[in-house]
């Protein structure tokens, strides 16, 4: 099963998106000289271009997908990579529930999402973008770039599905397609040999509702550090029984460490509950 060609509400979408399409008079959202990147900046796309090993037609549009919302917020432009980020996400799922479909045709679609929520996770994602090295590509405003915006998780996520996007805009499904399974099927293939280890928090709640009737509550104990290295330290109560401390990043990153040691914990206790 492969993907199926453009089809023609999505050839309409990318020519209005574009602005190729008649009929939309003075939309534009490639306008403030994105349609046409500086040399330089030119350059550094058709670098990550041949990296990534894909192509654009537009460069305009695919610098779009590294423009963060904090842009618009500290300078005259009003462009940025949200909406791109929104048509990503979609392609990114229907590629990845298709693979799945594909290659594990004896799992239920219970174990099917649950491999899919781990693929397409924040952390995931951002460290595709890295290996990508799309951190150095963004474009930040100051006060987020001065803050380690590059670093983010979610940011670099979030422009990783922009990138999806825009090359479904601009060359079709076929090709984003093989673009999107590319990135995936290694982070596919490791999930599912680590059986789902990345998802502690769904394996401990399924655990909890099936013996104790119940569903583990998360708390935060506190968090540390300056705004861009900032530290979580989660708990999870489980009836009268607390575990953890878990430490992230990031509230969930810090949930799933406390998942985690929770799951390990009552191994320990229960033994074959687990």
């Amino acid at each position: 099963m492969r993907p199926f060609g453009l089809p023609a509400a999505g050839m309409y979408l990318r020519n209005v998106f574009t602005g190729a399409q008649a009929g939309a008079p003075g939309y534009n959202p490639l306008d403030w000289n994105f349609n046409e990147p500086e040399p330089e900046r030119r350059k550094e796309l058709q670098a990550f271009l041949k990296y990534a090993g894909i192509k654009f037609r537009n460069l305009g549009l695919l610098n779009l997908s590294f423009v963060h919302r904090s842009v618009s917020n500290e300078s005259q432009y009003r462009g940025n990579n949200e909406r791109l980020e929104f048509l990503g996400d979609a392609v990114l799922g229907a590629v990845c529930a298709t693979v799945l479909y594909e290659r594990f045709g004896g799992e239920s679609e219970g174990e099917l999402a649950k491999i899919k929520s781990i693929v397409v996770s924040e952390d995931i994602l951002s460290g595709l973008a890295r290996e990508l090295q799309i951190d150095a590509l963004l474009i930040l405003g100051k006060g987020e770039d001065l803050s380690g915006g590059r670093k983010k998780n979610a940011i670099l996520a979030d422009a990783l599905e922009a990138l999806f996007g825009a090359l479904y805009l601009d060359s079709g499904f076929s090709a984003a397609f093989s673009f999107v399974e590319r990135c995936i099927s290694p982070e596919i293939s490791r999930v599912v040999e680590k059986d789902y280890h990345a998802d502690h928090k769904s394996l401990l709640q399924e655990l909890c509702q099936r013996y104790f009737k119940m569903y583990p509550q998360y708390r935060l104990i506190n968090r540390s550090g300056p705004e861009h290295e900032r530290l979580f330290r989660m708990e999870v109560w489980i009836k009268d029984r607390v575990y953890g401390p878990g430490l992230g990043r990031s509230k969930k990153t810090a949930e799933q460490e406390a998942a985690r040691v929770a799951l390990e914990r009552l191994k320990d206790e229960f033994g074959t509950l687990c």
